[in-house]
């Protein structure tokens, strides 16, 4: 049963959907207040603005008489989050699920070239065993002569 079990976690598709949970619930609030409380600001900085999200913004006027605000700093906070996201989640998760995975990978080969087969024999090694048997025992072209020169 556990066996069952072991082999169930281990399998791809519930790893993903895991990593896919965690993503999505558990490091959401802490990457987001990274980004915006320590990152953004600290990039902002270097444009001369409170935060990234306010800096590289190219206003283009238009003709509604409000201009369109195109904000780089934006796209580039999102990407960083996105980056640390899928660091966090490589390193906490998928890396050590891999060493696990390719561990009982190795065990298992280990214990498979330890014990041997039980596969039937084959016809090369039944001919052999067969030969070896007739090897032993006088031949009937010997016991003719034998019985002859009597």
């Amino acid at each position: 049963m556990i066996k069952g079990f072991k082999e169930f976690i281990l399998r791809g598709n519930v790893i993903d959907l895991a990593v896919a949970v965690v993503i999505g619930a558990a490091f959401t609030a802490i990457v987001n207040s990274l980004v915006t409380g320590i990152f953004n600001p600290a990039i902002g900085a270097l444009f001369n603005s409170e935060s990234l999200t306010t800096a590289l913004v190219l206003t283009i006027p238009t003709t509604s008489g409000e201009p369109a605000k195109l904000m780089f700093g934006a796209v580039i906070a999102a990407a960083m989050q996105f980056l640390i996201v899928a660091a966090v989640v490589y390193f906490a998760l998928v890396l050590p699920i891999n060493h696990l995975k390719k561990a009982a990978f190795l065990k298992q080969k280990q214990e498979e070239e330890a014990t041997p087969a039980d596969l039937p024999p084959t016809e090369t090694e039944l001919l052999t065993e067969i030969r070896d048997l007739l090897a032993g025992r006088p031949s009937p072209e010997g016991n003719h002569s034998q019985q002859t020169a009597r």
